[in-house]
């Protein structure tokens, strides 16, 4: 079916929830973490889509920052750090490993693409046990292009040395498996929610409940 199975991480194999632990401590309601991580993909889009560029964490600091002024609360370099730095310490979903273990045993090669940094990620990746099954971990720093923009996926594929068409992407996101489809590679769509696919998209080319049950798409 593909030679490389591509992953989105936030969120896709990252459970964010315990970020709001974070925004709690800095004095934010928990549910601030949602509109801050929309606010920080909706201006990455919006750079990418005039030709420009802003790393992850610059934009979700100064986003955080607003946050927290429109709280009333004076934001500190602390503060920010220490919300910023709970992305190093988020848990795998409990399908992720079992998933991708079968994954690899079956022959695919398995990267990471992310719009966040890389670096970020490792300790995450090593705690849950799946960093030798990664042979790549990248994000668009190079590419100066947040995904779903097709030079993101185009970065991934020339890293690979894989034309697109035998390159699969994963991902909980309909904008990315949308985008990544645009780009000419095969979308899988993570559905762990059961939540209506959006219409506006284009229907993925595949659906799992989970990364087991991607492990097992893949094998047939």
């Amino acid at each position: 079916m593909i030679d490389v199975l591509v992953l989105d991480v936030n969120e896709t194999l990252t459970d964010m929830e315990p970020l709001r632990d974070g925004f709690e401590a800095a004095g934010l309601p928990r549910h601030s973490l949602d509109a801050w991580f929309a606010a920080t993909l909706r201006d990455g889009f919006a750079l990418t889509a005039v030709g420009a560029y802003a790393a992850f964490r610059d934009l979700a600091a100064e986003l955080l920052e607003a946050q927290l002024r429109t709280a009333g609360i004076e934001p500190t370099a602390e503060t920010t750090k220490n919300v910023l730095s709970g992305f190093t310490r988020l848990p795998l979903h409990a399908d992720v490993a079992p998933g991708l273990h079968k994954i690899h045993e079956a022959g695919v090669r398995i990267v990471t693409l992310t719009n966040g940094s890389a670096a970020m990620s490792e300790n995450v990746f090593r705690d849950g046990g799946i960093l030798p099954l990664l042979e790549h971990r990248l994000d668009v720093s190079v590419p100066q292009r947040w995904k779903p923009h097709p030079d993101a996926y185009r970065y991934a594929a020339e890293v690979c040395g894989v034309p697109v068409e035998r390159i699969g992407l994963a991902a909980v996101h309909p904008w990315d498996i949308d985008g990544a489809q645009r780009a000419g590679l095969q979308g899988f769509y993570i559905d762990r929610r059961k939540t209506p696919y959006p219409k506006v998209f284009g229907t993925p080319d595949h659906t799992a409940a989970d990364f087991e049950a991607l492990a097992e798409l893949i094998r047939e």
